[in-house]
């Protein structure tokens, strides 16, 4: 986890696999990321019907765009985990494929069933915040 945010859990309420909170100190930056969604280079949908590997192509594709930026899944204080269903079992694949990918960095996530994605044959979106520390001056770009 980067060293500078904190994941809040609390003693008070339910324990889940997810922090309820995170702090992030005002000398970072953060990166708000457009949705992470199941395409390949060509702008396909990949893996029709298949909730799981959605959801692995999802956070690779996550993780692209978080490099291009400088920061890796360790630096994501938020995720919004969107899965076209209305079957909760659908959600579980989707949430728990996804959790295993950011192993111990239990950020605050929501889960939220909807009826359709963006994509045709979309199921699974994942929304995100980050934060990395600030380029130095002499890093900055002109």
């Amino acid at each position: 986890m980067n060293n500078k945010i904190s994941l809040i859990h609390s003693e008070n309420l339910a324990q889940t696999d997810y922090a309820y909170a995170s702090r992030v100190p005002s000398e970072m930056d953060l990166l708000y990321l457009a949705g992470a969604c199941p395409l390949n280079i060509d702008g396909e949908v990949q893996n029709l019907n298949d909730y799981e590997l959605q959801a692995k192509t999802c956070v690779e594709n996550l993780k692209e765009a978080l490099k291009e930026c400088g920061a890796s899944l360790n630096d994501v204080v938020y995720t919004r985990v969107l899965v076209a269903s209305q079957d909760r079992s659908d959600l579980v694949t989707a949430w728990e494929t996804i959790r295993k990918e950011f192993g111990d960095h239990d950020v605050p996530s929501t889960l939220s069933g909807v009826t359709v994605l963006g994509y045709k044959n979309q199921l699974v979106e994942i929304e995100s915040v980050a934060a990395i520390e600030k380029p130095s001056e002499s890093n900055e770009l002109i």
